[in-house]
């Protein structure tokens, strides 16, 4: 890399370009293929009608053997305006833009006040719309083509701090690929178009900081050397870190680890100002395809020629470098660091560097016979880029901002002085002696060991051939002798086989002589053993039918006493049918005080199954006594076969059983009776004491009645049964209500239960409920019951306790979800499963319990119960699910709840898609919203996409009945780039 210069050491000059930047010349200059596209081959001389300027380079041109002419380019300069920023649209909302862009003439407008202008051209004018594609092929690309060529490219961005310099080059695009800055497009170019096999890519990545080369791959490597070429003027850097590169990843990681050593710091304009120049240095060697096909002849260093083959042609090999610069921000150091401390030294040396850099170009500008490109490292470093061989584009970038106007004028007018630089673009190319060398010399060793190895295989095989002749020989005589002995072993076993044939057919005769005598002895067994069996069988009739004639005997005794106590039982059952009447007019008029009207119904119902249960078996007793005497008729008539005996002693067996039952149910009327009485008596003294003042309800007794079936009077019944409760509850007391749920009577803890999920009911009593130690017991109850009833009452009255969030954190301390998680996959009835999904249902609803929700099965639990398909049980789960992603939405929202959805995890997704259109409005409305939910956090928006629930996301936004519901829809769909994307894919409009 070289400046033009009049310097003695490199003997270079400069020549000068007078003509004026006109629009046509600059039409002409970006249109000029010599000047401005690379070429496929190198060209002799420069292009005709171009102002070229002839550089002496005598090293090069021996080392490739060919003349060191160029073509004359012209530095090419593209402006680039960034938006205004949040803080300029409020402290510039009363003012005008600066800069005024006219991207189809290729000028810009910079205004001094508001009726005077200055109108600049440039090569390229683009807009802060302008994409980071277009940015790339009209500054880079064309230096990259170039390259890949075998030219020295050179891409350049300048421009005041925050107006976008590293954004447009170094930008990784992490998140959006749109985003891609010009380092990592260029590099997906050269990739794309070099062979790993025969061509080589080398990364270096520097800065330039406080005047000292920083590797930043290699960060102890903090002062490298720059050292020149003497004879060519060449600048290098033997200190750096080369990386050979061979796909896009590793350059992207390498990119990382140089953003993460580079200087940068907070200043006045920008909060991650970069504080130093950075230089990536990109080297490309690439073989180059040799046009001639026949033999030629070069020369050696003895001056002797040498014949070539077709076959042994010298390689030539292009060296190029690809240099990228992102310069440190050109302003006043007031602007950017301050006027004190470190950061004034920064300053200072970025803006001694660039102002060494303007000095150079104005010198180059203006055909100066000194460019002084040794009063700083930066400018010897691009002596290449700015008059020497490199083609070089540079962009300049500017900022909207009336505040940095000067800033802003500084830019351009370096970008003007730029434009009038030319460099003499010249082909690195070079023949490659050493790899011909080196392929010559493996051929060579390759026919001296192919010669080698020829040789020795041919004596081997001679002498293998040898060792074979006699092996087969001692073989041939080995198989005679064993001929001869197997010859001699067949006749002796011949022999053998003979004699022992004869010894067979004398023991075959032996055999068969005495098998004839065997049968005759077991026909004769035979015969003996079916007369003895007769006897027997005899013998046992006899003893059978006297054993029946005594079973029929006592048979029809048993009948005549189950005859007698049958019609014992039918004056007894008329007795409790009338008691049991009785008994259900007092359980009626004590359920009215002290129960709520579904325990009285439940009681009445059960009473009368017992009763009809007790009904059936007394006419289910009298079939079978009439069976009994048909069966006893049956006998009486001579049925005497021994299976008849075996069903008489079934029948009496039933029998027996019908009487134990019978008994039992006697038992358990008594006790119902009992209970019933002392229901009444309680209900009574209770009635006493609370209607103490009461003389309608006093003198009227236990005969006064209330009408429970009357339509106006039902609202008052049952607000009085709600009263009653109430009072009961504060005159027994909690804490024996709650005992009786340990109690060992079925039915007394089911009532007991019921009476508490009807105080959990309301709120008031929920802390007391929770104080005294209910909340433990109904975990237990629910846990060790096996009553349908019991947990279903319980599930109930611990989802009415899991309203209170207090209680929902004691619920999972108590190991509450686990145990409701075990109830739903035992349970099989829709309405126990219906109270267990709405207790999980509230408990989804709480932010800080939704990960132990999950550990702990509450998730799901909660997706199995989708197996009983009822309605009821299915809108609880909609609602779970709607209440868990509702709030995962609003974690992610607050920044503590990151990553994908437990739901999506546990394989809710699929659930949530095939029912967001349900039938019913009570399921479809919690599924929609959880749906919506779910699609607001991005990190979801890929799953949602693969499972088929944008389309249902799509109908909501439609379709949905509820406005709230449809707006959140569009704004997700409308919010979510992924889902954009796959719209744009689909070309959907919703």
């Amino acid at each position: 890399m070289a400046f033009a210069s009049h310097n003695s050491k490199n003997g270079l000059h400069a020549s000068r370009l007078d003509r004026p930047l006109s629009v046509n010349s600059m039409k002409s200059l970006a249109s000029s293929p010599t000047a401005l596209t690379p070429t496929s081959t190198r060209p002799k001389s420069a292009a005709p009608g171009s102002s070229s300027v002839q550089r002496r380079n005598g090293t090069g041109a021996q080392k490739s053997g060919k003349d060191d002419s160029g073509v004359s380019g012209r530095v090419r300069v593209a402006v680039r305006l960034r938006p205004r920023n949040a803080e300029e649209l409020a402290a510039d909302a009363d003012f005008a833009d600066c800069v005024e862009l006219l991207p189809e003439l290729k000028r810009l407008k910079l205004r001094k006040n508001n009726w005077d202008c200055e109108t600049y051209q440039f090569d390229e004018v683009l807009t802060e719309t302008a994409s980071q594609k277009r940015v790339y092929e009209v500054v880079a690309k064309p230096v990259v083509e170039s390259v890949l060529e075998g030219y020295n490219g050179t891409v350049m961005a300048y421009g005041q701090t925050g107006t976008g310099k590293t954004f447009t080059l170094g930008r990784l695009g992490e998140e959006d690929c749109a985003d891609r800055g010009i380092m990592v497009r260029a590099m997906e170019d050269i990739l794309a178009d070099i062979s790993p096999e025969h061509d080589t890519l080398t990364v270096s990545y520097l800065q330039l900081y406080m005047e000292t080369v920083q590797d930043l791959l290699a960060p102890e490597r903090d002062n490298i050397a720059i050292v020149e070429d003497p004879k060519t003027g060449d600048v290098s850097l033997p200190g750096t870190t080369l990386v050979e590169l061979k796909d896009q990843k590793s350059f992207l990681e390498l990119l990382q680890t140089g953003e993460a050593n580079r200087f940068a710091s907070n200043t006045k304009l920008n909060t991650e100002s970069s504080r130093s120049h950075a230089l990536l240095l990109v080297n490309v060697k690439r073989s180059a395809k040799n046009k001639q096909e026949k033999d030629f002849v070069i020369h050696n260093e003895n001056g002797n020629s040498v014949h070539v083959s077709k076959g042994h042609r010298v390689p030539t090999i292009r060296k190029s470098k690809l240099l990228i610069v992102d310069l440190a921000g050109s302003e006043r150091v007031d602007k950017s660091a301050g006027s004190e401390g470190h950061q004034l030294e920064e300053a200072k040396a970025i803006n001694l560097s660039l102002t060494s850099l303007g000095k150079c170009i104005n010198a180059l500008a203006e055909n100066s016979p000194h460019v002084p490109t040794r009063d700083s490292k930066l400018t010897r470093l691009l002596r290449d880029s700015f008059g020497g061989t490199a083609r070089t584009s540079l962009i300049i970038t500017i900022g909207p901002s009336p505040r940095h106007r000067g800033e802003t004028s500084s830019t351009i007018l370096f970008g003007q002085r730029a434009m009038k630089v030319e460099n003499m673009v010249k082909l690195k190319e070079e023949f490659d002696y050493k790899s011909l060398c080196r392929r010559l010399e493996a051929e060579l060793d390759k026919l001296i060991a192919d010669n080698e190895r020829q040789a020795q295989a041919i004596f081997d095989g001679e002498e293998d051939m040898e060792r074979k002749l006699e092996e087969a020989g001692t073989r041939v005589a080995e198989a005679e002798s064993k001929v001869a002995a197997a010859l001699e072993v067949i006749s002796k076993e011949k022999q053998r086989q003979q004699k022992e044939l004869v010894e067979m057919m004398q023991n075959l005769q032996i055999e068969r002589a005495h098998r004839e005598r065997l049968e005759l002895e077991l026909r004769e067994n035979v015969q003996d053993l079916q007369d003895k069996k007769k006897k027997q069988i005899y013998a046992e009739n006899e003893k059978h039918q006297k054993e029946i004639r005594d079973i029929l005997e006592q048979h029809q005794q048993e009948i005549k006493d189950v005859q007698t106590r049958l019609a014992n039982e039918c004056g007894q059952r008329e007795r409790l049918e009338k008691e049991l009447h009785e008994a259900n007019i007092c359980l009626q008029q004590s359920k009215e005080i002290l129960e709520p009207e579904n325990i009285h119904k439940e009681e009445l119902s059960d009473l009368k199954q017992m009763l009809e249960k007790e009904c059936e078996l007394r006419q289910q007793a009298e079939r079978e006594l009439d069976a009994f005497k048909r069966e006893e008729k049956k006998l009486t008539n001579g049925i005497t076969e021994k299976n008849d005996i075996g069903e008489i002693w079934v029948l009496k067996k039933r029998l027996e059983q019908e009487l134990l039952e019978r008994e039992k149910l006697e038992d358990e009327i008594k006790s119902l009776k009992q209970q019933l009485l002392q229901v009444h008596v309680d209900a009574e003294e209770r009635s006493r004491t609370i209607g103490k003042g009461s003389s309608a309800r006093s003198s009227g007794g236990s005969n006064s009645t209330i009408s429970l079936h009357t339509p106006s009077n039902m609202k008052d019944t049952i607000n009085g049964q709600r009263a009653t409760i109430a009072k009961l509850f504060e005159q027994v007391g909690l804490q024996k209500i709650l005992s009786l749920l340990e109690s060992e009577d079925v039915d007394v803890r089911v009532h007991a239960v019921k009476v508490v999920a009807n105080l959990a009911a309301e709120e008031v009593n929920q802390e007391k409920i929770v104080e005294a130690g209910g909340l433990g017991s109904l975990l237990t109850l629910l846990q060790s019951s096996e009553d349908e009833t019991i947990r279903r009452v319980a599930a109930g009255a611990i989802a009415n306790l899991a309203m209170n969030e207090t209680n929902q954190e004691l619920i999972m301390a108590q190991g509450g979800i686990g145990l409701l998680a075990r109830t739903a996959d035992d349970a099989e009835d829709p309405q126990t499963l219906r109270m267990v999904a709405g207790a999980i249902a509230n408990l989804c609803g709480n932010d800080k319990l939704q990960i132990k929700l999950r550990e702990e099965g509450g998730i799901r639990a909660l997706l199995g119960m989708v197996r009983s398909r009822h309605a009821d049980v299915l809108a609880q789960v909609a609602r779970g699910i709607a209440n868990f992603a509702k709030c995962e939405s609003r974690g992610a929202a607050q920044g503590y709840r990151t990553g994908r959805s437990l739901l999506i995890e546990d394989g809710a997704l699929p659930w949530i898609v095939a029912n967001a259109n349900n039938e019913a409005s009570s399921i479809r409305r919690h599924i929609e919203l959880a749906l919506c939910h779910l699609a607001q956090h991005e990190v979801n928006a890929k799953d949602v996409v693969s499972g088929g629930a944008l389309w249902e996301l799509i109908r909501i936004s439609r379709e949905c009945s509820r406005e709230d519901i449809r707006s959140l829809a569009q704004r997700t769909l409308n919010a979510s780039p992924t889902f954009q994307a796959e719209l744009r894919r689909l070309h959907v409009t919703y």
